[in-house]
């Protein structure tokens, strides 16, 4: 058995080829590609009858293989991400777009790529608020996001309800965003009622909103979902036009505040988005 040592940890731990894996899709490398990049650092280790090594010459190692697979972006994004983690820097992503974008699909990877072991949607959020507050209290949080304008009272429209809702579910949300910074956690939170200059990220937090314009990709969406989900796509292809409102409120006031909007029409090319983004922001903070 190979050991890993860690002169910085102070941690001893076997060589695991799933984990450099995983550590080199952080580059952007493709899952078959980095498998391969990292047997083949397994093998070389072997073949020099390593029984310890440091994680220096697996990171020297891993990054020369890189190379040698013509992946020279890949291999300096490597090394950022490994010096990211190596400091210990808290990181909060926040994803925010209307239902059926594929918010939740994207937090997965994003949190497969950055070995992220917490995600939190506002919806979970919303459900526990709702546990606690009456119905007669806050009758909007009690409703769907493009359903709460029903419980308005007078002539408010889709918006006003909507915008209603996103300020308690916000209460919610910024308490979790401040328990992450007290305590330096990692995490990323996903959901409608992430409106730009409703919630204000902290340091090292990073917002971003997705969108789907086209109509048919999103009934596409609605539909794929149905499959794993209870959520029956009818519904929500009923209120359609509800829906689409909303999203192009949540754009409108991404561009007012400066967030970014990515239009996700392939989960790949917005995962590499958003990394490329982070590490960009990430290096000018550090």
């Amino acid at each position: 058995m190979m050991v890993v040592i860690d002169p910085e940890k102070k941690i001893q731990l076997p060589f695991s080829r799933g984990i450099l894996t995983r550590s080199i899709t952080l580059a952007g490398v493709d899952v078959g590609t980095a498998y391969v990049i990292a047997h083949e650092v397994q093998m070389e280790l072997i073949r020099r009858r390593k029984r310890f090594v440091s994680t220096e010459e697996i990171r020297e190692l891993t990054y020369k293989k890189l190379l040698e697979h013509g992946l020279k972006k890949e291999a300096e994004r490597y090394l950022f991400w490994r010096e990211f983690k190596r400091k210990k820097i808290p990181l909060v992503v926040l994803l925010g777009g209307v239902t059926g974008v594929g918010k939740s699909t994207i937090a997965t990877e994003l949190a497969f790529r950055l070995s992220i072991r917490t995600i939190i949607g506002t919806d979970t959020v919303r459900e526990v608020m709702r546990k606690i507050i009456a119905k007669e209290l806050l009758p909007d949080l009690h409703a769907s996001s493009f359903m709460a304008w029903r419980t308005l009272k007078g002539s408010g429209g889709i918006i006003e309800g909507f915008e209603n809702q996103v300020r308690h579910v916000s209460v919610g949300v910024k308490a979790v965003l401040d328990r992450a910074q007290r305590e330096g956690m990692n995490a990323i939170i996903e959901g409608i009622h992430l409106v730009p200059g409703f919630i204000e990220p902290g340091e090292n937090t990073f917002m971003y909103v997705l969108a789907v314009s086209d109509r048919k990709v999103l009934e596409s969406h609605f539909y794929e979902r149905s499959r794993y989900s209870k959520r029956p796509a009818e519904y929500y292809i009923k209120h359609l036009e509800e829906i689409l409102l909303l999203q192009d409120y949540i754009v409108e006031k991404a561009r007012e505040h400066g967030v970014k909007v990515i239009e996700n029409v392939e989960l790949e090319k917005t995962v590499e988005e958003i990394m490329e983004d982070l590490m960009n922001r990430l290096r000018e903070a550090l």
